[in-house]
């Protein structure tokens, strides 16, 4: 890859002046200018900065790097994209989706282009290869999620290891000492989706601590699914009490009506908690108490760091939000 070095010697000039003619903080020549941007082609250096400020103005679009998986649930995903959209809009930008499951190969062809002024990356692993794909090519970046190794640049999440610790003691604190977790579909887990690395080690941390069991069935997007997993619980020999719900909408309601069918009561017979639900776990045939994703406020968190990057403001603080259990009558302790 090219560096700023690279582009000074192949244009006979120094860094110094480089990085004027990127700035454009002192005048250059057009003989100098010329031969820089010559060099930037023939060298393929791209920072994203780079080619938009030899260009001269901004394009007023932010990438919206949302790389969609076979098992991804696109109800949720669309908020997501929705959110991202909204906010941008309230600060006179457009939206371009980067939707391939590759999630570097767009990034690179709109930075190299100076298509967009900055990116939104969503999706994030917990080793992502888009923190240093961003750094490298200077493009202002901002992520929902948490990935490692992702120190200064903007970032915003729910913190889902409080969310599935949180989850795991309210059903601990009501006496139940078996629990089932329904949780995303595998692949989630394959693909080491860092927020479902986090909910795991909240979790398995509060249930170590409090004695507690876990039982787990990964319920997949097929038809179905949801009442399987329930039933898959509810026969399991463990004997399980409560089940914990971290996983998506059609999954959740399936299998409250599989619970209907077999006669199960919410909560007499079994205790039910939504974690970091995407959904309105309160508009459910079966209301359910827990915690609800914040998905609109990290769209818009991650929209104005972007911004903020792109005006040449300092990285804020990394954002962790803080999840809120509401009590909406699922749990009942244990006799």
């Amino acid at each position: 890859m090219a560096t700023i070095s690279d582009v000074a010697r192949a244009a006979g000039v120094s860094i110094s002046t480089v990085s004027y003619a990127l700035s454009g903080k002192r005048a250059i020549s057009s003989d100098t200018k010329a031969r820089i941007e010559d060099a930037i082609r023939s060298l393929g250096y791209r920072p994203h900065a780079a080619a938009r400020m030899l260009a001269g103005s901004r394009t007023n679009i932010l990438a919206l790097s949302a790389p969609l998986h076979e098992d991804g649930h696109m109800p949720t995903h669309m908020r997501f994209v929705q959110a991202v959209v909204q906010a941008a809009r309230d600060h006179d930008y457009d939206v371009l989706l980067l939707a391939t499951d590759d999630e570097v190969s767009g990034i690179q062809r709109v930075a190299s282009t100076a298509l967009v002024d900055g990116v939104v990356a969503m999706g994030i692993a917990e080793v992502d290869e888009r923190v240093d794909l961003v750094r490298e090519i200077g493009v202002p970046t901002s992520l929902i999620g948490y990935p490692q190794g992702a120190d200064g640049l903007p970032r915003a999440d729910l913190d889902f290891e409080a969310t599935g610790r949180i989850a795991l003691e309210r059903l601990a604190d009501a006496g139940h000492d078996t629990v089932g977790v329904v949780g995303h579909p595998h692949g989630y887990v394959d693909r080491r989706q860092g927020f479902i690395a986090r909910f795991e080690a909240g979790l398995t941390a509060a249930a170590e601590e409090r004695g507690v069991r876990i039982v787990r069935r990964w319920a997949e997007l097929a038809r179905g699914s949801g009442a399987r997993a329930i039933d898959a619980l509810l026969d399991d020999p463990a004997g399980v009490t409560g089940v914990i719900f971290h996983s998506n909408e059609p999954v959740v309601e399936e299998a409250e009506r599989r619970l209907v069918e077999r006669g199960v009561s919410i909560p007499g017979d079994l205790s039910l908690v939504a974690a970091g639900a995407s959904y309105d776990p309160g508009a459910l045939e079966t209301p359910l108490s827990g915690i609800v994703h914040p998905i609109e406020r990290l769209c818009r968190v991650a929209v104005e760091s972007v911004v903020a990057a792109i005006e040449g403001a300092p990285a804020g603080d990394p954002l962790l939000i803080e999840p809120e259990y509401v009590d909406r009558g699922s749990v009942m302790p244990r006799d």
